[in-house]
């Protein structure tokens, strides 16, 4: 009689295991059941701070901007945390943010693209901020110097270094150009 290998199976973590999950200072995603790392370097980081900083004053009077650290809960029951996130007020019970995972993806979605991004996640993340409701994603190019709005998986418009980024309708006062957004250093 034949022996047949069985495969072993990590156990899916559940949301609220997800959110138990010891804070060790680096950024995890929960894809599939399992806790991915998301992994960022320092500039990466000062122009994610750059980002949000330039995009604040907008942002207050519609809604409110979160960083990495906070958890949406896709369609898909995957929990992405987008580099910076923009939530409108209407979404929001009570117009305030709650303490644990927001359901569906923010309104506006910013990422910030690392040299080591895996592509073929983005595109996931990009189908899935979709999918669960985001109005807008863009990313953040350091290396070309270019943001990539995204108003859905169609509609693209990508803004180089000497172009104006404006908010559209989701933060209707914003106004910034690219090398602005760049400039960390």
């Amino acid at each position: 009689m034949p022996m047949t290998e069985v495969a072993a199976t990590k156990p899916r973590l559940t949301e609220e295991e997800f959110l138990r999950l010891s804070d060790d200072g680096r950024k995890y995603e929960l894809v599939e059941g399992e806790a991915r790392e998301v992994p960022a370097g320092v500039l990466h980081d000062a122009i994610v701070m750059r980002v949000g900083f330039l995009m604040y004053p907008s942002a207050q009077k519609v809604g409110f901007l979160a960083a990495s650290s906070a958890g949406f809960k896709m369609v898909t029951g995957n929990i992405r945390s987008p580099d910076i996130s923009l939530v409108l007020r209407e979404r929001l019970p009570e117009g305030k943010p709650p303490q644990g995972f927001l359901e569906g993806a923010p309104d506006l979605a910013v990422e910030v693209l690392s040299p080591n991004e895996d592509w073929a996640e983005l595109g996931r993340k990009l189908g899935e901020y979709f999918a669960s409701g985001s109005k807008e994603v863009w990313l953040v190019d350091p290396e070309a110097k270019t943001v990539t709005v995204y108003k859905s998986l169609t509609q693209v418009q990508v803004f180089r270094s000497e172009d104006e980024l404006t908010g559209s309708d989701l933060l209707p006062n914003f106004r910034c150009k690219v090398a602005e957004l760049l400039a960390v250093g």
